[in-house]
């Protein structure tokens, strides 16, 4: 039996590396038909993002259909459309023709994706669209095909092969179209634009959100909850200052009531290899001086960044007037589901 299963394993072996490997030529493939389609933009990808500003300026909506894959990916463009505020409606091309053309009204924008450019349902639904006054943006493989000769503006989303081995199933093809729409909705929301605090207004529920409309005074420790000692204090006292509050750093202030440092637990465990008997040196000989700082009026999105940025745990949180208010532990970002 063990010799059996011997023989066995670099079969499997063999299979799991064609696995990779064929993996990895289904997202080159797709890559190669992407880096293609960014190579063929042109003025009309300019000239459909602004058809789709006017559109919204003037308070109209961008309407999406698509059949199969290309619906599928419609839903996706049509979502991200949304959470950029730029109101888009997917519109089903059966029921359409049952009542819900009535989601169509005068000055919207229609995106009408279909790879071949000749997709029966489609078509069939075009020339009713055509009798609103909208403008008809389509994106598809086949810039010479029906639909692209009833559109004002064509976007090319041709690509050479499929990913699939038998170059049927839509797949570097639906990958373009989808990134084509992202293109629009990023480029649209430039144009716009649409800033940090637009986004959180559509986003509140999720953690992006709350970090993008909470303030730092919102969620700062501070009062009885900010540990503090001043710079005469030794290593024991600041240590005890941050044990009461229970956080990881202590504020350094000078006479004046004015930041002169942070001494972290981290700074402590760092002094403590060095020097064993440390506890009652004078903290402000192993504190941090200049340390990284926050307006207390500004958004807890520049707290990450900030954190991010320079790979910190704690943020002195500041007033108008530059005076120390309140501290950032990002186990309170955590905590708030700010992260």
């Amino acid at each position: 039996m063990a010799s059996v299963l011997a023989k066995r394993a670099p079969r499997r072996l063999s299979w799991r590396m064609d696995h990779l490997a064929r993996a990895r030529c289904v997202i080159e493939t797709e890559i190669e038909g992407l880096q293609r389609m960014s190579g063929r933009l042109d003025g009309n990808f300019v000239e459909a993002v602004g058809l789709l500003k006017h559109t919204l300026d003037h308070r109209g909506k961008v309407i999406v259909i698509g059949v199969g894959k290309s619906g599928n990916i419609g839903h996706k463009i049509a979502a991200t459309f949304n959470s950029t505020g730029a109101t888009a409606v997917v519109l089903d091309s059966q029921n359409a023709l049952h009542g819900d053309l009535g989601l169509l009204s005068d000055g919207d924008a229609v995106l009408a994706l279909s790879y071949s450019g000749e997709t029966r349902e489609l078509l069939d639904l075009l020339p009713f669209i055509k009798r609103f006054e909208v403008k008809v943006i389509a994106l598809t493989g086949k810039p010479g095909s029906t639909l692209s000769r009833l559109s004002e503006v064509t976007l090319d989303t041709s690509v050479e092969r499929e990913a699939c081995p038998l170059n049927l199933a839509p797949t570097s093809s639906s990958t373009a179209m989808l990134a084509m729409g992202d293109a629009l909705a990023m480029v649209l929301l430039e144009a716009r634009g649409f800033t940090e605090e637009d986004f959180a207004r559509y986003h509140p529920g999720g953690s992006l959100g709350r970090a993008l409309l909470t303030r730092v005074s919102d969620i700062m420790r501070s009062d009885t909850a900010l540990p503090t000692a001043g710079e005469e204090a030794d290593v024991f006292a600041a240590l005890d200052a941050m044990n009461r509050a229970r956080a990881g750093a202590c504020l350094i202030l000078d006479a004046d009531g004015r930041l002169a440092g942070i001494f972290t637990h981290g700074d402590f465990a760092r002094s403590f290899r060095k020097d064993p008997l440390l506890g009652d040196k004078p903290v402000a000989a192993l504190m941090t001086r200049r340390p990284v700082t926050v307006r207390a009026d500004a958004l807890a999105v520049e707290v990450l960044r900030t954190i991010g940025e320079n790979r910190i745990d704690d943020i002195v949180v500041l007033d108008e007037a530059g005076k120390p208010v309140g501290l950032i532990d990002t186990q309170d970002l955590a905590r708030l589901r700010i992260v």
